[in-house]
């Protein structure tokens, strides 16, 4: 007042200006929004978790599967020993053997009788049998045939032999070359012959059958001549699901 009485003009404040003795009121801060996912977001998410539940649990059960099984192989293998049946090419003979020269070709008439001896050296398992194809033949390549005849399912205890009687007969017409060729190595006993024998073998114990070992299996006779067969029994070859080689 005493300025203002005294003439001296009061100072205007500037815009904008803060008194620095007044405390500062500070505008609080809204919460920060809560980002909303769209609904299609969600829907793939749980999608995604069925899946990888879903996967994961048949990974679980194909490990367990494979695991039973391979335990269930092992005692088996570890309890009973199995074994494959041996087969021997126990002789072999020919009824008759003639070869013709007609008109219209030369022809082969033929009939043979073999014995095909068949072991089970297990001994607690029992083969079942079931009917076998044969098929004889001549020749490394077979390329003339004896004959064929079906044999009926039998079966093989423990530890036992069973001899397969096979009756086959032919008659058909050859080149006229391998008619005289045949006739010779007939007489000198230089004649290759050949067994295959085609069935399914299924195993068995104490009366118990085991189906899922009913296995098809070949067995492949001969491929030697008439002057070894007279002096050995040749070990024939199994051929077990066409694809294991077993000698």
């Amino acid at each position: 007042m005493a300025d203002v009485q005294k003439g001296k003009p009061i100072l205007q404040k500037p815009p904008g200006y803060k008194d620095p003795t007044v405390p500062v009121q500070r505008n609080p801060r809204a919460p920060p929004r809560k980002l909303v996912l769209p609904p299609s977001f969600h829907q793939k998410k749980q999608r995604m978790s069925f899946r990888r539940i879903c996967c994961c649990s048949f990974c679980i059960l194909t490990l367990l599967l494979v695991t039973i099984i391979s335990i269930s192989f092992a005692v088996f293998y570890l309890w009973f020993d199995p074994k494959l049946p041996v087969f021997h090419l126990q002789s072999f003979s020919f009824r008759f053997f003639n070869v013709s020269v007609k008109t219209d070709g030369t022809y082969l008439n033929v009939a043979t009788l073999t014995r095909v001896e068949a072991r089970n050296p297990n001994e607690k398992l029992t083969y079942y049998y079931g009917v076998s194809e044969v098929e004889v033949s001549a020749g490394k390549d077979k390329e003339i045939e004896f004959g064929s005849k079906n044999l009926a399912g039998f079966t093989q205890a423990k530890h036992s032999m069973t001899s397969l009687k096979i009756e086959t007969k032919n008659n058909q017409l050859v080149e006229d070359g391998a008619g005289t060729r045949l006739m010779s190595r007939y007489k000198n006993k230089d004649m290759v012959v050949n067994v295959d024998i085609r069935t399914r073998v299924g195993v068995g114990w104490k009366g118990w059958k085991i189906r899922p070992l009913n296995l098809g299996v070949n067995v492949i006779c001969g491929g030697v001549t008439l002057k070894t067969l007279n002096g050995e029994m040749p070990k024939c070859t199994i051929n077990l699901l066409k694809w294991i080689n077993i000698h």
